[in-house]
């Protein structure tokens, strides 16, 4: 399976008043994660966005938090596909401490794709064959 790794610190900006990482920091860095993923694969969300009216819109996401993640911890966020459907992709993060790596939380992103042509009547379509196949590839790796 292919997967992206995206090395980061976590800031002062990250942390909340317990001084651990707001909790929604975690769905940016996913997002963020799921964005870079797709790129590493060849697949540019925005290319597909202007040039096929193509979009994988967020159906559902969900963190599961182990441990708290604190100011100034150097920290390892690993994405790569856990399903692949017609329609859907879900994509699998791990998020882990650095040198130790060990785990801190772990999420998921369910998306859809979606044509956009007509903004105001968004809807599902199939993964288109091509980069569906991208997909699959990325899959098995």
């Amino acid at each position: 399976m292919i997967q992206n790794i995206v090395e980061r610190k976590i800031m002062w900006g990250d942390l909340d008043s317990l001084g651990i990482v707001f909790y929604p920091r975690y769905y940016v860095w996913f997002d963020n994660s799921g964005h870079l993923f797709f790129e590493t694969i060849g697949l540019s969300l925005g290319t597909l966005w202007s040039e096929r009216k193509i979009l994988f819109g967020l159906v559902e996401t969900s963190c599961r938090y182990i441990k708290p993640a604190r100011y100034h911890q150097q920290i390892r966020i690993t994405t790569g596909i856990d399903k692949l459907g017609e329609k859907t992709i879900t994509l699998k993060h791990s998020l882990q401490s650095l040198p130790d790596a060990t785990l801190l939380a772990e999420g998921f992103e369910h998306r859809i794709c979606l044509d956009v042509s007509d903004p105001v009547n968004l809807r599902a379509i199939s993964i288109p064959d091509d980069i569906h196949a991208m997909l699959k590839k990325a899959q098995e790796g």
